[in-house]
């Protein structure tokens, strides 16, 4: 089953379907998200707002959707993990409403633990930690795990797991998913998203079961770009010449005639752990330590003199740090 300008599907979507859209020209997407967009507004009767982070995906969202609706309101959430490009960038922007989370990084670790691995493994190892049944359910050599061949091994991460570091997946629960479900509480607004499909497997399977404007979940959210890719992304702001932030450089062509960045090629939360053990050199972390030391210098400070302590946490998944 697919969907054209003119078709709405609240139905599941197959990896055909993704394929074939992510096959589609450029205008063509834009014109079925302009589509998604104003059905979203329209039935909302126009309480929405764009979830705006002031990296490259959703400054693309913006534009598409404020050609729309001029006057729709964006929602930054000032986490303090964002490179402070981004946020000089996002003050350029107009009708923002910056939102902040009740607890930090800093605090999130305390209370939680390091953001690691990915969301699954990390939620994994703390559960397994928290809870008793859990953990003798999925312990390396029980039943249930031999039985049923589960995708996460704990055996693989098996030095992490039984290591005295704090490990969770809470983070972006805490700092990002809270602050927005309090705005939408507030204001009644529902959010307009710039994730696609291509980035995780967990975004590809919501994006299988829900499509494009998720109105039956419990958290009812738009995702009209989910079947656009980073080649999309940088051909629509090289294309229509969209200011965007400065930490990603100029979108030039490599060797084989792909859009890259100079700059950094994401911007997510720059202290993240996540997927960093599946880096080329120099991973996210190695270039920081070049483009913003004092963050890299504060990153790896140990966690005695105040600082964030992820040289060790990141050492014993053998990253390098410098």
């Amino acid at each position: 089953m697919t969907e054209d300008e003119n078709s709405i599907s609240l139905g599941k979507h197959t990896n055909e379907d993704l394929k074939e859209m992510q096959s589609w020209s450029l205008d063509r997407k834009i014109m079925v998200t302009q589509a998604k967009i104003m059905e979203w507004y329209i039935r909302n009767k126009g309480a929405v707002y764009v979830s705006f982070s002031g990296g490259k995906d959703s400054t693309v969202l913006l534009d598409i959707t404020r050609k729309i609706y001029p006057d729709i309101p964006a929602v930054f959430i000032d986490t303090g993990l964002e490179y402070p490009e981004l946020r000089d960038f996002v003050k350029t922007i107009p009708n923002v409403t910056w939102i902040k989370p009740e607890m930090n990084f800093r605090k999130v670790i305390e209370n939680y633990g390091y953001p690691i691995i990915s969301k699954y493994v990390a939620e994994k190892i703390y559960n397994y930690r928290k809870y008793k049944s859990y953990a003798e359910r999925f312990d390396d050599n029980s039943d249930y795990n031999i039985k049923y061949k589960r995708r996460f091994s704990l055996a693989r991460w098996k030095l992490l797991r039984d290591s005295n570091i704090p490990i969770s997946h809470m983070c972006c629960n805490i700092m990002k998913k809270k602050p927005a479900k309090k705005y939408e509480k507030q204001t009644g607004n529902k959010p307009i998203v710039a994730t696609m499909a291509y980035e995780s497997l967990a975004r590809k399977q919501n994006w299988m079961r829900y499509g494009c404007n998720s109105f039956e979940m419990n958290r009812p959210v738009s995702k009209p770009m989910s079947f656009w890719t980073e080649q999309d992304i940088l051909t629509y702001l090289s294309t229509f010449n969209i200011p965007y932030a400065s930490v990603y450089g100029d979108i030039v062509r490599d060797k084989n005639g792909k859009l890259k960045t100079t700059g950094c090629s994401r911007t997510g939360c720059v202290f993240c752990g996540f997927g960093v053990h599946l880096e080329k050199e120099p991973n996210r972390f190695q270039k920081l330590a070049v483009s913003h030391p004092k963050l890299w210098h504060y990153c790896m400070k140990p966690w005695s003199e105040g600082g964030l302590g992820m040289r060790e946490v990141l050492e014993c998944i053998n990253v390098k740090v410098d």
